[in-house]
């Protein structure tokens, strides 16, 4: 992130104007008065402003999943590839990544109102773009352009948030926050399958049209702008951390379809990122003057103990959503809709869980919230690995609802103790790298269960097959049509062998993600306890 002038004038929100007052051609929003000089009582319009925000971070954050399982029909509709038809997702997973970071100097140049307009505006064109594509060429560019403007969404709106709450309900802010970009990647198949079913895969991009238009007009009527600083971009840095990150997401994308290692792009992908991440390391740390990421962001423990959480939070997350879509599909022949049912209850249960902890965050110790969070996460891949072939979706239910309990009781204190020390000054610059984190944290989780699932799967097979033979007499009263004594039996027996290696992957998979969830909770006594952060900063520096 670009260095901010040493008396930078902090971004803050207030709006000057009522609704009721707001003549027919409203003038300009005026310019935001510094963070420490803010009466939160008295800022109007709190409630649409938060709608408004959200409504585009929601937008953004279905986006992540709702076009998963439309995929298959897409791919028929546009002729394309099984490998081909993946860069729809990947196009835009990059471009978001790459777009991320810059989020801070844009606001930094141009004013936050301004970079959240347009973002809006491009997130919604684009979105219209990939609706009525007709071609592979057509929706990947469009699905770009979605990732470009759709990248400073989420983390404009937590910082949005942070600056328009009184510290006592800075909490209740992040749990709104909070289930707005947990819930969306929970919802997003559920949604997705619906519209492809009922309607068209077109409808997964169009539904984003009147959301995005709603959007627009509350940031528009609303939303303050902030003191542009006219800030000048580090080249070199923006583009080093581009690149690395770019190369690090096709790697972690592309690393399962191309055999990893065995492959010269991922080889290519991951020597590059390596290089330009060094190159990147060396220039923030020696250059003189403004540096596209702020070195004062690492000062703060606790906003650097934030993000290694919130890499954690998204391992696990989407490395488990990953993992169900395919086994309840692929294993369990659970069709679309079923799957998007059964797997809902997570979406209620991180609901539930985020209003009841935006109430508990302002009174109970952070991390004992976040342990209890991390605990029954653990319990519910606890539940997921007792998983069977022959089960109903009781088991789905019950454990992806539990799950959602921790994920929710989780997030927020996270959210709340990354932000509680760091200096009102950093928050538009911080915030994206959070976010940036999450979503890097969410590609690595993906990336580790699926080649752990194709790697334990394989082991399990070969173990398996070793024991079906004529010789072995267990086998000897098996139904005819699964007779080892026969070719047809055979390759029966080897269709139920691959389902039974396939579910015991799955196990092993859950089983990795209890253990490393497990692990994350002692570490939680390096964040900051709140006694400690109302003792650190002064008003101006501490979130309001």
């Amino acid at each position: 992130m670009s260095a901010l002038p040493r008396e930078p004038e902090p971004i803050a929100v207030a709006v000057a104007v009522t609704a009721e007052a707001m003549p027919a051609a409203p003038a300009p929003p005026p310019v935001a008065p510094p963070a420490a000089a803010i009466n939160h009582a008295n800022i109007p319009h709190r409630g649409l402003i938060t709608v408004s925000i959200m409504l585009a971070t929601i937008m953004q954050a279905l986006d992540t999943t709702i076009a998963n399982v439309a995929l298959p029909h897409m791919q028929g509709s546009l002729q394309a590839s099984q490998d081909q038809i993946t860069w729809v997702l990947t196009s835009y997973i990059v471009a978001s990544a790459i777009a991320l970071p810059l989020t801070g100097w844009l606001c930094g140049h141009w004013g936050r109102r301004k970079v959240f307009m347009v973002s809006v505006v491009g997130f919604t064109i684009a979105s219209a773009l990939c609706g009525l594509a007709t071609s592979l060429v057509g929706i990947v560019a469009a699905r770009l352009l979605q990732g470009v403007f759709g990248a400073a969404l989420v983390p404009l709106s937590q910082a949005v948030l942070l600056d328009i709450n009184p510290r006592e309900k800075v909490g209740q802010a992040m749990a709104i926050w909070g289930a707005g970009i947990m819930v969306g990647p929970i919802l997003g198949p559920l949604l997705g399958g619906w519209l492809t079913e009922n309607w068209d895969w077109r409808w997964v991009f169009f539904i984003n049209l009147p959301v995005g238009i709603f959007a627009l007009w509350g940031i528009a009527r609303f939303l303050p702008e902030s003191r542009p600083q006219g800030e000048r971009l580090d080249i070199f840095g923006f583009v080093s951390l581009s690149i690395a990150i770019g190369m690090l997401q096709l790697f972690l994308d592309r690393g399962e379809q191309l055999d990893w290692f065995d492959s010269w792009e991922i080889r290519i992908e991951a020597i590059t990122a390596l290089i330009a991440f060094a190159f990147f390391v060396v220039h923030t740390w020696t250059v003189q003057g403004v540096s596209f990421f702020n070195r004062d962001l690492l000062k703060d423990r606790n906003f650097v103990t934030g993000l290694f959480f919130a890499f954690i939070v998204g391992m696990i997350l989407y490395g488990t959503m990953a993992l169900l879509p395919s086994f309840l599909q692929g294993l369990m022949g659970y069709p679309v809709v079923y799957t998007g049912a059964v797997t809902a209850p997570r979406g209620i249960g991180t609901m539930i869980a985020m209003i009841v902890v935006g109430k508990l965050v302002q009174k109970v110790d952070v991390r004992a919230i976040m342990a209890a969070g991390f605990g029954l996460t653990a319990f519910s891949l606890w539940q997921m690995t007792g998983m069977n072939l022959q089960m109903d979706g009781s088991l789905i239910i019950t454990s992806g609802f539990i799950q959602g309990l921790g994920l929710g009781f989780t997030f927020v204190p996270l959210s709340t103790a990354t932000f509680a020390t760091l200096a009102a000054r950093l928050r538009n610059q911080g915030t994206p790298i959070f976010s940036l984190l999450r979503n890097i944290g969410s590609s690595v989780g993906i990336s580790i269960v699926q080649a752990l699932l194709t790697e334990n799967s394989g082991r399990a097979h070969a173990t398996l097959a070793e024991t079906v033979s004529a010789g072995n007499r267990g086998l000897v009263d098996l139904p005819t049509l699964m007779s080892p004594a026969s070719r047809a039996g055979m390759e029966v027996l080897n269709l139920e062998v691959t389902r039974q290696a396939a579910l015991i992957g799955y196990l092993d998979d859950f089983t990795i993600m209890m253990a490393i969830t497990l692990a994350a909770i002692p570490l939680l006594l390096l964040i900051r306890s709140p006694r400690q952060m109302k003792g650190a900063s002064g008003p101006a520096e501490v979130p309001h």
